[in-house]
Formats: structure tokens, sequence, C-alpha cells
């Protein structure tokens, strides 16, 4: 995959697909940059921006945005907690 359609993937993906059912999953975010942090942090273990430099669709390595993306996916299939994911990245950030 080209990194065009990686990016296209990942906006796709948390500007469409999570924001749409977000709502209905009772999941604690509803908005894109919001699954974008919570997506990166835990693709890197910790605050991204500590190891990405912004924009990070634009500067993020590839391993990093398929990690995220697969993250995202595990999330809508019901393999992944999206809340437990976004206390992971509260944490990272000092806000718990």
């Amino acid at each position: 995959m080209d990194r065009e359609a990686l990016v296209a993937e990942w906006f796709e993906l948390t500007r469409v697909r999570m924001a749409a059912c977000a709502s209905a999953r009772g999941w604690p975010v509803r908005f894109d940059h919001c699954f974008q942090r919570i997506l990166l942090d835990n693709a890197v273990g910790a605050k991204w921006t500590e190891h990405i430099a912004a924009p990070a669709y634009k500067k993020a390595p590839d391993r990093v945005l398929k990690d995220a993306i697969k993250l995202g996916e595990d999330c809508l299939a019901g393999r992944a907690d999206l809340a437990a994911l976004n206390r992971n990245s509260l944490e990272w950030r000092g806000k718990l």
C-alpha cells in the first residue's frame, strides 16, 4: 500500500467509520482527533508526540500508521476495547 492510500485509510477510519458508530457503542470519545490520539498513542506505547512530529499523518512511519489502523479496526470488530485504549492514552498524558 502506498503512503497516499495509507493516509486515506487512516482518515476514513477515524473521521468516518469510528465516528459514525461511537455513540451507539457508548465509546468515551466521539471526534476524529480523539480516535487519532488514542490509536497513535497505543501504537507507539506512549504520548505519540514524544515519538512523532506533527502532523502525524504526514510524519508517522508507515508501520505506526498501520499499527494504529489495526487497533482501530480491532475496536470496530470488538476485538479491542476503545475505553481501555483511551485510559492508556490518558495515563501516558498524565490526565488520569
